[in-house]
């Protein structure tokens, strides 16, 4: 087997937002296990309390996993901090071939409930920052071999359900999927892959715990699901994927794997939570 099948994004350089914990930071190390370079732009420098990891302790784990990595802080709604993430990335390893679009707010709160100090965050974060980081990279990927913006959100499915509990957050990561459904297309000439991933169920981060706790926790699947789909929608020819909004388990069912028992947070687990945003009619692998 060549090196190239066998790690396809060797050599790769991803630039991955809010990557210090959690699904980005299992991209990146999925990323890194194939000998790629990755930058981590994220706001978390220092440890926090309740949440585990910072951008260094992400490069660690890159680094370990035999890749390279670089830590920029990064607040992805200053548009001057992300043009020098960019140019950082770019001097340290010659361009960008992959960008991951990770970082994400999260407030399921009604309207009244939600102000508008945290409907700007999760906009600022979610849709705004999406579209900043994806127009200065954009530059750079269309120099790349075979460019990829594979951006974490859902499918646009235009159902009351999705919106009403929680507007504000709803109309963040819908912000970030109409980015990659423009985009694919805007970009197509260019050879540069845009596509959304999400999760079928809920995914064992912070995040969850925050939510849910640990009965959440039990009912979701580990971060590696969401990175080793990220992989093989990564690995594909760019020209030849895009415009996809992507189930994870469902891409690697494609991709042919057939037991997913290990990607359970709490080994032996069969029914888990399903997350926000999944299509009822999303066939079952």
């Amino acid at each position: 087997m060549t090196t190239q099948i066998s790690a396809p994004l060797a050599g790769k350089t991803l630039f991955i937002t809010g990557g210090s914990r959690g699904i980005g930071l299992a991209i990146a190390v999925r990323a890194a296990r194939d000998g790629a370079n990755v930058t981590i732009a994220a706001k978390t420098a220092e440890a926090h309390p309740k949440l585990e990891g910072t951008i260094f302790t992400a490069v660690e784990a890159i680094e370990k996993a035999g890749g390279k990595g670089l830590a920029v802080q990064c607040d992805i709604r200053d548009e001057a901090q992300v043009q020098a993430a960019v140019a950082q990335t770019v001097e340290r390893f010659g361009g960008i071939d992959i960008l991951v679009n990770n970082a994400s707010a999260i407030s399921l709160t009604g309207t009244m409930e939600t102000d508008m100090k945290r409907y700007d965050l999760m906009n600022g974060i979610n849709a705004r920052g999406t579209y900043l980081v994806g127009r200065t990279c954009i530059p750079h990927l269309r120099k790349a071999a075979n460019p990829h913006i594979l951006t974490l959100s859902p499918p646009l499915e235009m159902k009351t359900k999705w919106f009403a509990p929680h507007v504000a957050y709803s109309m963040a990561k819908y912000g970030m999927s109409l980015c990659t459904l423009g985009w694919a297309e805007e970009f197509r000439r260019d050879g540069i892959a845009v596509n959304s991933l999400w999760p079928r169920t809920g995914i064992a981060t912070a995040a969850i715990r925050l939510i849910g706790g640990e009965a959440l926790m039990k009912q979701s699947r580990t971060p590696e699901i969401m990175a080793d789909a990220a992989h093989v929608i990564l690995s594909k020819p760019s020209r030849e994927f895009s415009g996809h909004f992507c189930i994870d388990d469902l891409v690697l069912h494609e991709a042919g794997v057939r037991d997913f028992s290990g990607y359970a947070a709490v080994p032996g687990t069969t029914r888990f939570m399903t997350d926000f945003f999944v299509p009822d009619d999303l066939p079952e692998v």
